[in-house]
């Protein structure tokens, strides 16, 4: 039992109950006994990591973001988000710090200057030296997202290899038989960027088991970019008729590619995609996706490092999430198979 389900059950924040239960911050009295009802029902007591984060140095944890220049998707921000709510929830600060280039300063002043009790790295790649860093000082950590070597540190990950290959087989189902897989940016795929890598692994393990053609793109992280990408995609392979993605960002500039070339979504052409819920929701038309859980990523990210920061030798942890495909507004069967279905 922990903070989360005693907030859930209680009707209230996280961060509320951590105040109620320290006094760090006043709580109304009704809202008090509410929570005291739900604590004596489940006869919750705060736990070794929690009694070792109020005896730690700083009571602060470190999230290591992409660099600051850079705009962080929805899904990131998500990341982000949920980490602080969930720190916050444990009665503890974020520091964040960009990485990556001139930032390289700011990620080497939290890790050797011990301004933080743990760190929580996002945008993992396969060969990370803020993992070795990190590993050499000793300051526990965890990531969002993990190395080629999964079995050296804690993580929590959303598995692209298996989620790319549901969306190709969801499409090959519909009759698509030309698909295109769009990645993120160049540079990141090109630094080893571990989603961008898998990604392709799985479109490319599902587009030859279904006896598929398929054609793999970068794109960077933007609309203008999508919609330049979808232009070139279809000018140079006219006879596509479905797109798999994880670059969420630049999905509503490929709407409007399709539309600028006369194709109607779903019905000349599909696309199924990873994503954040709101934001696959939110677009026009519903984008059919694998909904990525980023509140539940952050918080359990934020458990796995109060762990560690208990007792650093404790055996690693590993959670890969692969939600299934909602289906909304985006798929359709394949010109010309319709009547085949």
């Amino acid at each position: 039992m922990n903070i989360g389900e005693i907030a859930k059950r209680a009707g209230v924040s996280r961060s509320t109950v951590s105040y109620a239960l320290t006094g760090k911050r006043p709580v109304s009295e009704q809202t008090k006994r509410r929570i005291q009802a739900v604590v004596d029902e489940l006869g919750y007591r705060p736990n070794a990591a929690a009694r070792a984060l109020k005896e730690g140095r700083t009571r602060t944890i470190g999230l290591v973001i992409p660099p600051a220049a850079q705009r962080l998707t929805d899904m990131q921000l998500g990341f982000v988000a949920s980490v602080v709510d969930a720190a916050a929830g444990a009665d503890l600060d974020v520091l964040l710090s960009p990485s990556g280039g001139e930032h390289d300063r700011s990620f080497e002043r939290v890790v050797s200057g011990r301004r933080v009790d743990g760190v929580i790295l996002m945008e993992i790649r396969l060969e990370d030296d803020r993992v070795a860093r990190l590993r050499q000082t000793g300051l526990p950590f965890v990531g969002i997202g993990r190395t080629g070597r999964p079995e050296e540190m804690s993580w929590v990950d959303i598995d692209y290899e298996t989620l790319l290959a549901k969306c190709v087989h969801h499409l090959a189902d519909l009759g698509h038989r030309r698909l295109a897989l769009v990645n993120r940016n160049a540079e990141l795929v090109a630094a080893g960027y571990g989603p961008g890598h898998r990604a392709q692994a799985g479109f490319t393990r599902a587009v030859a088991e279904r006896g598929l053609d398929g054609v793999r793109v970068c794109c960077a992280d933007d609309a203008q970019a999508g919609q330049a990408c979808v232009e070139q995609l279809l000018a140079e392979h006219p006879e596509l008729t479905a797109i798999a993605t994880i670059n969420e960002a630049a999905i509503p500039g490929m709407y409007r590619a399709l539309a600028q070339s006369g194709r109607t979504v779903p019905r000349d052409f599909s696309i199924a995609g990873v994503a954040v819920r709101h934001w696959a929701e939110n677009l026009h038309p519903p984008l059919t996706a694998a909904d990525i859980p980023a509140d539940e990523m952050g918080a359990r990210a934020v458990e796995l490092l109060i762990q560690r920061i208990a007792d650093p030798t404790t055996t690693h942890n590993h959670l890969l999430i692969a939600p299934p495909i909602s289906l909304r507004s985006t798929t359709g069967p394949a010109p010309g198979h319709r009547h085949a279905l």
